[in-house]
């Protein structure tokens, strides 16, 4: 079956009480990874930046981050994390994180990437940003998995390309559209990973709230994803 994750990102807003609940409905309603976002709000955003306060609001110390990877454990949900610098990389392999997630807006860092790359472990990564023909060289001994991506939130339909796109020369789709119609037209299309992101109320303030799934739409994406493949297998 195709491999969900619940990108829960920063709309936890900061509260680890949300977070938790974000975690148990992402298990609860058959996601796969509860996904976080890793970063210093300080080296990405400058201050006139429109969502700073909110990012800054929802970054995660390193204290919190073990929490939350302790939560997934406990709830049997695997961790995962997009890491933005040198110093989150570390505490995730400390933490033992499973595989890595490169965000579209870290696909040209190649200090990190190269030490992500090091670990040997499984990396997806997404190409919301990338702007040349072929994919990116990534040296590593680990599995590698691209995303087709469109960096704009929310992406509309207009903007999404599905039939120029090659879902198995792509292993998936990180999906910003609003509802999950996108998402099971790429699993259709022979997309193995969804990547979507994951909120208890889509009214919540923040940036991803409301092009974000519901425990609702995430429960739909699952019982489509396996009706999906069952038609599939039986083609």
């Amino acid at each position: 079956m195709a491999l969900i994750i619940a990108e829960i990102g920063q709309n936890h807003n900061g509260n680890m009480d949300i977070a938790k609940k974000l975690i148990h409905a992402a298990k609860a309603n058959g996601a796969d990874i509860a996904k976080f976002q890793l970063y210093d709000v300080d080296k990405i955003f400058t201050p006139d930046f429109e969502w700073y306060k909110e990012g800054k609001e929802a970054q995660l110390t390193k204290e919190q981050v073990f929490y939350l990877v302790s939560q997934c454990k406990k709830t049997r949900i695997e961790f995962m994390a997009s890491v933005f610098d040198l110093e989150r990389f570390i505490w995730t392999e400390e933490s033992g994180m499973k595989r890595y997630k490169i965000a579209s807006r870290s696909i040209y860092n190649r200090e990190l990437i190269n030490a992500i790359a090091s670990t040997g472990k499984d990396i997806i990564a997404s190409l919301g940003m990338w702007k040349e023909k072929d994919f990116p060289k990534i040296e590593t001994s680990g599995k590698i998995d691209f995303l087709y991506c469109v960096a704009k939130y929310p992406t509309l339909p207009d903007d999404l390309n599905f039939l120029d796109i090659n879902f198995n020369k792509y292993s998936g789709f990180s999906d910003h559209t609003i509802g999950v119609e996108a998402s099971l037209v790429a699993l259709a299309r022979g997309a193995k990973i969804i990547e979507k992101h994951f909120t208890l109320d889509k009214t919540m303030h923040g940036p991803d709230h409301s092009g974000s799934m519901t425990p609702d739409e995430l429960k739909i994406l699952i019982d489509y994803t396996k009706k999906i493949e069952n038609i599939l297998h039986h083609t």
